[in-house]
């Protein structure tokens, strides 16, 4: 892929669609709506509004990094708190695919609501190859695939979705915001998935269980980040375990899988070897520093058979 040319033609090619209106982009940090807003920031300038939706699903301190990261590169964001919506439409149900389509329903309606608001005629997003692919194939149902599966972006209130990345995998997309000249901190960004944890909690999503997740993924992000691997989380699962207490009582407790992989675009995944000190690090941390672990167990499924993500 020329990177220089593709830049070029679709910048060109916003200016041309979007003509003097407004438009919006769901910015959640991640490199491939970064790319995107950055493309369409360079192509229609102040008639650009991003937004980036505090669902309660993100990282530790996610919506500070985002607004502070585009700030210096002369995009401002605004945070919309959506918490109380998004836990809404997740409450009760434990169905992978019904958890992705309620997360994907609630994201289209906030985002609605908020082109109403705004004016706006068009909405910019980082969909980019494998989530056609995955939600086409009924592999899991991707939140920002709409028209490709025969959804009417206008149920949302949307009037068309501006997708420049489409035909791109994740390495190429890292080409283009190199040469866009994000950081470094964006272009080698680690893919999280746009449900947030809401796709590494099994079971019911309530704030409570995310909170727990957010706390072990925050160990795992900081004990790996140097690891070399494509991709690494932590899942907190739906049972309990048995536990004991230091005094050795019995008690019942939280199970946290680490998950760690080696890949190039995510189409296929191999399992990191990571060294047996580093396992045993992460388990002290995280039955330590998270309130009510007793469990942590380390994945060492390939994709296939498994996704790389758990729902």
């Amino acid at each position: 892929m020329d990177t220089k040319s593709f830049i070029d033609e679709k910048i060109s090619w916003i200016k041309k669609t979007v003509g003097d209106k407004k438009a919006i982009c769901a910015l959640s940090g991640g490199v491939d709506s970064s790319v995107v807003a950055v493309l369409a920031h360079r192509a229609v300038g102040k008639q650009l509004k991003c937004f980036f939706l505090q669902d309660g699903l993100m990282r530790q301190g996610e919506p500070e990094w985002v607004k502070t990261t585009f700030t210096k590169v002369g995009i401002d964001v605004d945070v919309v708190d959506v918490q109380k919506e998004f836990f809404t439409a997740l409450k009760g149900k434990e169905d992978p695919e019904e958890k992705r389509k309620a997360f994907r329903n609630c994201f289209y309606t906030v985002l609605g609501r908020i082109v109403k608001q705004s004016g706006a005629k068009f909405m910019f997003q980082g969909t980019i190859a494998p989530d056609i692919k995955e939600t086409a194939g009924g592999i899991k149902s991707q939140h920002n695939v709409l028209e490709q599966i025969g959804l009417n972006p206008k149920n949302w209130g949307l009037e068309k979705v501006m997708e420049p990345l489409i035909d791109l995998y994740k390495p190429q997309v890292r080409e283009v915001a190199k040469a866009l000249g994000l950081p470094e901190s964006v272009y080698n960004r680690m893919p999280f998935c746009g449900p947030g944890l809401s796709a590494r909690v099994l079971g019911e999503v309530t704030p409570e269980r995310v909170e727990t997740l957010r706390k072990a993924t925050a160990i795992v992000e900081e004990e790996l980040k140097n690891s070399g691997a494509f991709q690494y989380l932590a899942v907190l699962f739906k049972d309990q375990a048995t536990g004991m207490t230091e005094d050795k009582k019995r008690r019942f407790g939280q199970i946290i899988a680490v998950r760690c992989v080696e890949s190039k675009d995510a189409t296929v995944a191999g399992v990191t070897k990571l060294g047996w000190d580093k396992l045993e690090r992460l388990q002290q941390r995280i039955c330590n520093e998270v309130p009510g672990v007793v469990k942590v167990v380390y994945d060492l499924t390939p994709k296939p058979p498994s996704t790389i993500e758990y729902i």
